[in-house]
């Protein structure tokens, strides 16, 4: 008889504030047969504070893909696993995401307890632009990954979401300021604790903010993205020097034909075709 495989439960806990954490995960935390935590020495005080006797198991950064594979045999063989982080909603910038792919990859159903996000409540305080957003997480460590995500970031127009310690903030500040320039922020401190604090600010404020007084607790950053009219301005600006002609003959050498890139060089300078093909003539 073939067993039945069984379910990876993802479950949102609290980001700061216990009274967050909803009666299903609770529940299912209750019921399963295995929760596997990224730090179960911070997980236990939340086991015990709703009474959860549930046999737990270390799931984390350093051991997520031979832990996955041993979370996966028993997922096959009929266990129901429960996956919690630190805080917030697992598979979030967080190993969880591999355990996710790993069971996708077996057929195994993978079904989510939703509640408290770090992103999207700061997004949601900060008043920032939310219609389009992206999210970061925490920039990379490696130097030359650093400085090529930062680079990205600079042309970013969507509002920018990032996670940081606040042994890092000060660093991570001074160098947004000095590769995207200044821009809004709404600085996120302690969410949903006792000292939450939202600041509407700016880069620069902030850079000198920060300078003065040491951070304190855990930061989500909510960063403005560049202003549109900023893009269109070096949009612009970039084919000051270039001719029509010239621009056109840049994408033909690309293997374009004439059409496809007197359509291309419109687009780029915001003109019409029409302006295009009346300036070649001319050039005739």
């Amino acid at each position: 008889m073939t067993t039945k495989a069984g379910t990876l439960w993802l479950c949102a806990t609290p980001i700061g504030n216990l009274e967050d954490m909803t009666f299903r995960a609770v529940r299912v935390l209750q019921e399963a047969d295995l929760i596997a935590a990224e730090d179960t020495r911070n997980s236990i005080r939340l086991l015990n504070h709703f009474d959860i006797h549930t046999p737990m198991t270390s799931y984390h950064e350093y051991n997520k893909y031979e832990k996955g594979r041993s979370l996966v045999k028993k997922l096959s063989e009929g266990q129901n696993i429960a996956l919690i982080t630190d805080a917030g909603m697992p598979g979030i910038s967080d190993p969880g995401e591999e355990l996710v792919r790993m069971c996708h990859e077996a057929g195994i159903t993978v079904t989510a307890v939703p509640g408290p996000c770090a992103c999207v409540t700061a997004l949601a305080l900060s008043g920032q632009d939310s219609a389009r957003f992206c999210f970061e997480g925490f920039l990379p460590v490696d130097k030359k990954e650093r400085r090529n995500r930062l680079e990205e970031l600079s042309g970013e127009t969507k509002t920018v979401i990032l996670y940081e310690a606040p042994h890092r903030l000060k660093k991570t500040l001074w160098e947004l300021l000095e590769q995207c320039g200044e821009r809004r922020l709404s600085v996120c401190r302690e969410l949903t604790k006792r000292y939450e604090t939202i600041w509407e600010t700016t880069l620069s404020e902030a850079c000198r903010c920060y300078e003065e007084q040491e951070p304190k607790g855990e930061y989500v950053l909510v960063l403005a993205g560049k202003p549109l009219e900023e893009v269109e301005r070096e949009r612009q600006q970039k084919y000051t020097d270039l001719s029509l002609e010239d621009h056109v003959r840049s994408y033909e050498a690309q293997g374009m034909d004439r059409k496809s890139a007197m359509k291309q060089t419109a687009k780029d300078r915001g003109i019409t075709k029409r302006e295009v093909y009346q300036a070649l003539i001319a050039k005739e």
